[in-house]
């Protein structure tokens, strides 16, 4: 029955983007834009009395944005990804700093428009995952340093669709609320084979491989200069169950500062918060910092 539910809900929002078909001649407007950033820090000791341990790190991110805009509708589609590992002296293993593969696509048909912005019916598609595979780490009693694994590629995996209202001031300010919103947790059998009868594994029960919610999602994008060539940029996406606990309030936000050096040159400070109940019950934090090297494309 939740299979099906999630099935008609596609139905439902792709309709809504075929209820007045876009013009795909010469005319049409498109936007493309697309960032590449290689972030890198290191530390070197050596014979260094008051102790420390070498570590070296990079993250390669890349960012793509398309965007159509005309006769009222409004297509943005933004691909963030992001994978970056760690070295360090102490530790037999490479750990990452970063694992992100994140689409977002947004449709709106714009009925209202005024000097406070535009606003929109939408329909939205969101798909996030990871790359590679995450572990947890510990120590063992004889002192040695051990792994096994937690996570990989689609376990987990998320599926997002929704419909609902769309406000745009521009491209880098905009909210869209969806309060039909489904979403699709898809996992590994690897991981739920081995859970007990009351053990959940990204909200997954033991034995199977996905689990449908039904719920609302907010999410929004502000970029701004705050001071000369220093930029901030938040993203934060908010979702809540209607089937199970609708209190526990799921969060994904990251604010990144970057500094503008000069034309490739930039120092980038990034901080994530995640709140995800189905994953672990306490907020998780994330803070990189760097100097990193940009390319638009």
């Amino acid at each position: 029955m939740r299979v099906f539910s999630f099935a008609l809900l596609i139905i439902l929002t792709f309709k809504s983007y075929s209820q007045e078909k876009i013009n795909d001649s010469i005319n049409i407007n498109w936007e493309k834009s697309g960032k590449f950033t290689f972030l890198g820090n290191q530390s070197s000791y050596s014979y260094w009395t008051a102790g420390g341990q070498t570590s070296i790190s990079g993250t390669i991110k890349i960012n793509y944005d398309l965007n159509y805009d005309k006769n009222g509708w409004n297509w943005d589609t933004k691909i963030i990804t992001a994978y970056g590992l760690n070295s360090n002296g102490g530790s037999k293993f490479l750990k990452k700093t970063d694992d992100k593969l994140e689409i977002n696509s947004l449709v709106g048909k714009k009925f209202s428009s005024s000097k406070i912005g535009d606003l929109s019916y939408s329909s939205f598609i969101n798909f996030k995952t990871q790359w590679a595979k995450g572990y947890r780490f510990r120590t063992a009693s004889n002192g040695e340093e051990q792994r096994s694994e937690r996570t990989r590629f689609l376990s987990p995996g998320y599926f997002q669709i929704g419909v609902g209202l769309y406000w745009k001031k521009n491209k880098d300010f905009w909210v869209n609320f969806a309060p039909i919103t489904g979403r699709l947790i898809v996992v590994n059998k690897f991981f739920t084979s081995k859970l007990s009868e009351d053990q959940e594994y990204f909200g997954v029960k033991k034995g199977s491989t996905n689990r449908f919610e039904l719920g609302a999602s907010i999410r929004s994008f502000y970029k701004f200069e705050f001071l000369e060539n220093v930029f901030i940029t938040n993203r934060i996406s908010l979702y809540s169950d209607y089937l199970e606990n609708p209190e526990n309030i799921d969060l994904d936000y990251t604010i990144n500062t970057s500094l503008k050096v000069n034309e490739y040159l930039t120092t980038d400070l990034i901080l994530q918060f995640i709140y995800d109940n189905n994953a672990v019950e306490r907020l998780q934090v994330r803070q990189v910092m760097g100097v990193g090297l940009s390319l638009n494309f």
